[in-house]
């Protein structure tokens, strides 16, 4: 298999060839970017491109890696027993399956996706080493050993919230999602929005750029984010002539809170609007 983006996903040479030298080498791919880059999504892409099953694992402060093998409910066993349910003779009654278990036994070849891996304890990475260099693992409770009918294609994202451990990075092959350039934008905008006129586009865009290059600016609006101010600038039907106003009151873009999403960044901009109206004067 070879990927080469989609329709609905565009992607750069440099991360065409990241998917498919990580599925060569049969290593997790690890994506690190800005958040709103389409590091998620490249994984449901990558599905759709190969034909495959997608299995998502959206990791939160509180998972543990144990949890992606599975889970034994010790107390609703226990609740069972005492009130007398035949289905207490079996153990793998009271076993969930976790997401891992799902990918190493699908039908078909999966893609496996661990979304935001540094968003757990900073030993979360170090306990699936083992499972996701030799695919399989071992379930204590029935004494039977999990493997992976087929190797999935493994995807894991992080936001950079923690450094992760070297260990974990030897087995990964890295990748990092550049925040998209001028060209490969408008690319992105024409996949969502086909037709938008071309001159909106432009001012849109130029004053997006200009948006993030604000010295100070706590978050910078992102492609997703640019989207939907796409959308509702349509929607609101404002031209690239309002776009274009560089009036010193009117600083703050049109419907900036598709891109402005913190007071500290609004307030960024008043006060910028209040400089360039006294030295207006």
């Amino acid at each position: 298999m070879r990927f080469e983006g989609t329709k609905g996903y565009v992607a750069t040479d440099d991360l065409k060839v990241a998917v498919n030298a990580a599925v060569a080498l049969e290593r997790p791919l690890l994506v690190k970017g800005e958040p709103g880059t389409g590091k998620t999504v490249l994984a449901l892409e990558i599905a759709k491109a190969i034909g495959a099953p997608l299995i998502e694992w959206h990791v939160k402060s509180t998972t543990k890696a144990q949890q992606g093998l599975y889970e034994y409910d010790a107390v609703s066993r226990l609740r069972d027993s005492q009130l007398g349910d035949e289905r207490v003779k079996d153990i793998r009654n009271y076993i969930k399956r976790g997401k891992l278990w799902d990918a190493f036994v699908s039908d078909e070849r999966p893609v496996l996706l661990i979304d935001e891996i540094d968003k757990a304890d900073i030993e979360f990475p170090n306990d699936l080493l083992q499972e996701l260099d030799r695919m399989e693992f071992f379930v204590y409770e029935t004494g039977e050993t999990v493997k992976a009918r087929r190797r999935p294609v493994v995807v894991i994202t992080s936001n950079n919230e923690k450094e992760l451990p070297d260990a974990f990075l030897r087995r990964c092959f890295f990748h990092y999602i550049r925040f998209p350039d001028d060209d490969t934008m408008r690319s992105i905008v024409d996949v969502h929005f086909p037709g938008i006129k071309q001159r909106l586009v432009a001012e849109a865009l130029k004053l997006f750029y200009e948006i993030r290059d604000v010295p100070g600016l706590k978050k910078k609006p992102s492609t997703s984010e640019l989207l939907d101010w796409l959308k509702l600038l349509m929607v609101e039907d404002i031209g690239p002539e309002t776009l274009r106003e560089r009036d010193p009151k009117k600083l703050i873009p049109p419907l900036h809170g598709a891109l402005l999403k913190n007071e500290q960044d609004v307030h960024l901009f008043e006060r910028l609007a209040f400089m360039a109206r006294r030295e207006g004067r």
